[in-house]
């Protein structure tokens, strides 16, 4: 009987991974392995850094609104040695000179056919859709994150389990051996014992590289070595009530359908943009330019214009047209892909919410396994203990109890995991939702410092 108290006094404290139990001092808890994973991930530090690149798109988009400026300026030498009639007859004019301009030119374009309000609206369109990829990622990150904290918990329940499992076999073995000096047992029942403690033996190493592996991404993840984790919980208080309401919700606030209704508005614009391709485009062109010594006879000499210049297109081979069919295929595929993509979501969303049910369910059965399993492991060894049992007896039904645990973890595990599932597949795993003490960010700070922009080359950090 000390194998079953060994087991059962080890297990308990770890199976209770979803307990609501007060955290123990200095424990990591799963809100603030959540918090570190959403401020430190690479992988999503570097997706606010490409928002941040695709924000730039409005003010280069805006700046066909703006004039184009530019001066010129030259000088150099040169000897001039020429033959010219006057009034006087023919005389050579020789000498050197030391030619110098400047000048200035300024082009402002007043009518492209609304390239430049189209294309501002297309770069607004994409920052929008940006920022809803960048929210995509944050769940992945987050449910991830949420994921690998309870895979290590589960991990090292069970590799608990398969050293208490290891103990209570080699308690087995012993006494195993000595009922064999006492001729009570066979030397098969000796054999048995020793194959399922070696069976047992290869099950915790293997119990252990698992939770080897599971450490390695918990760092990869989250940003350091887990250690003394709390028991996580599931986040059922942020569900929608219903699967209906859960459907309807994920149609309307999932960052991967509206991302795709970006999509469409980038893409029809884009065809407005090539329409306008077809329209006059109307200039205006002002330039100041003032010269010295251009000729031995000329001291200096200014000259200002402004002029309004109209280009009228008519044929330019056909590839704009080329361009404005391309953009209207490229536009209805897009519309065909957020069906899909609404398809997709709806989809991951019923999986979800189909595995947390089934988590649930899961948790009571395994339970009443185990509960069953602890009973017919004592009674087993109890009648064993008089001869109505055999060893091969004892060890498959403590077998039976080592799968009935490690059931037990695994429900445990799922149930917190698809409860996070399903929160992402709504659109709401967000540090908002969950309340995580963590300042959020904001990806619109970094669009209105650099939108109006006129000029400048330092890059703000959104903060």
């Amino acid at each position: 009987m000390l194998g079953v108290t060994v087991l059962g006094r080890t297990v308990t404290a770890v199976l209770l991974l979803t307990q609501m139990a007060a955290t123990p001092a200095r424990a990591d808890t799963m809100e603030a392995a959540l918090l570190r994973a959403y401020q430190t991930n690479p992988q999503l530090n570097a997706q606010r850094a490409s928002v941040r690149a695709i924000d730039e798109n409005v003010p280069q988009a805006l700046s066909g609104y703006r004039p184009k400026v530019a001066v010129t300026a030259s000088g150099g030498g040169q000897l001039i040695n020429q033959l010219t009639n006057g009034s006087n007859g023919k005389k050579i004019e020789e000498g050197p000179q030391g030619p110098h301009a400047a000048g200035a030119a300024l082009t402002q374009t007043l009518f492209n056919g609304n390239q430049t309000a189209n294309k501002t609206r297309a770069a607004e369109s994409q920052v929008l859709g940006a920022r809803e990829g960048l929210r995509l990622l944050e769940q992945s990150v987050l449910l991830a994150a949420a994921t690998v904290y309870m895979d290590y918990l589960r991990d090292a329940a069970i590799l608990e389990v398969q050293r208490s499992n290891t103990q209570v076999l080699e308690e087995t073995l012993r006494q195993t051996r000595q009922r064999y000096g006492a001729g009570l047992v066979t030397p098969t029942d000796v054999a048995q014992s020793q194959a399922q403690l070696a069976a047992g033996r290869t099950q915790e190493l293997a119990a252990e590289a698992t939770l080897t592996t599971t450490r390695a991404n918990f760092r990869r993840i989250i940003g350091d070595e887990p250690d003394q984790l709390a028991p996580g919980s599931p986040v059922d208080r942020y569900l929608p009530e219903t699967l209906r309401d859960a459907v309807s919700l994920s149609l309307v606030e999932s960052p991967s359908v509206t991302a795709a209704m970006f999509g469409i508005d980038v893409n029809f614009l884009n065809v407005k943009v090539n329409e306008g391709a077809l329209f006059p485009t109307v200039t205006l062109i002002a330039s100041v330019q003032k010269t010295w010594q251009q000729t031995i006879t000329q001291i200096q000499q200014f000259n200002a214009s402004a002029t309004a210049q109209v280009s009228v297109p008519i044929y330019q081979g056909g590839a704009e047209y080329s361009l404005i069919r391309q953009s209207k295929e490229t536009l209805e595929q897009q519309r065909l892909n957020l069906e899909q993509v609404r398809d997709q979501a709806r989809a991951d969303l019923v999986t979800a919410w189909g595995q947390l049910l089934a988590g649930k369910a899961q948790i009571v059965s395994s339970q009443a396994q185990v509960s069953a399993s602890e009973i017919a492991l004592t009674g087993t060894r109890s009648e064993a203990s008089v001869g109505q049992r055999t060893v091969l007896d004892v060890l498959n039904a403590q077998q039976a109890l080592v799968n009935a645990r490690i059931a037990l973890v695994t429900a445990q595990h799922d149930r917190v995991v698809a409860s996070y599932a399903v929160l992402s597949a709504v659109g709401r795993l967000s540090p908002r939702v969950l309340h995580l003490a963590t300042p959020i960010y904001d990806p619109g700070v970094h669009y209105h410092q650099v939108r109006d922009n006129w000029f400048g080359v330092r890059t703000p950090d959104g903060r």
